[in-house]
């Protein structure tokens, strides 16, 4: 079974590599989608939401909310804010999919692949 959190924040960045108005610092609020994975467990649960949602905070929103985010991952694009997250996220909980928006009609979908 499948449990999914969403978490938002907000964040500047200018893209380095780009040649158009990003590559100018910006910000954007952000809306990041996670995914979990397994069994239900003999109290019902998956994954706790509340120790999912203190997961996440700790690893991936505390660090990136209202910060800029070129102090914090290189090149800051949709695409390697969520490697980045994964990569944190990955090692402590059984994540399947992670959703990152930038804007309400513009998101990348990552499944570790």
């Amino acid at each position: 079974m499948r449990v999914v959190k969403e978490f938002t924040f907000a964040a500047a960045h200018f893209l380095p590599k780009y040649k158009g108005n990003c590559e100018n610092l910006h910000g954007h609020t952000y809306r990041l989608q996670v995914t979990v994975e397994g069994p239900v467990r003999e109290d019902g649960l998956v994954i706790d939401f509340v120790e999912l949602k203190k997961i996440v905070e700790a690893e991936v929103i505390s660090q990136l909310d209202h910060q800029d985010l070129n102090k914090i991952i290189e090149n800051p694009s949709a695409e390697n804010i969520v490697l980045w997250a994964w990569g944190r996220l990955k090692k402590q909980i059984p994540l399947v999919e992670l959703k990152l928006w930038e804007s309400p009609t513009s998101f990348v979908v990552y499944d570790g692949q």
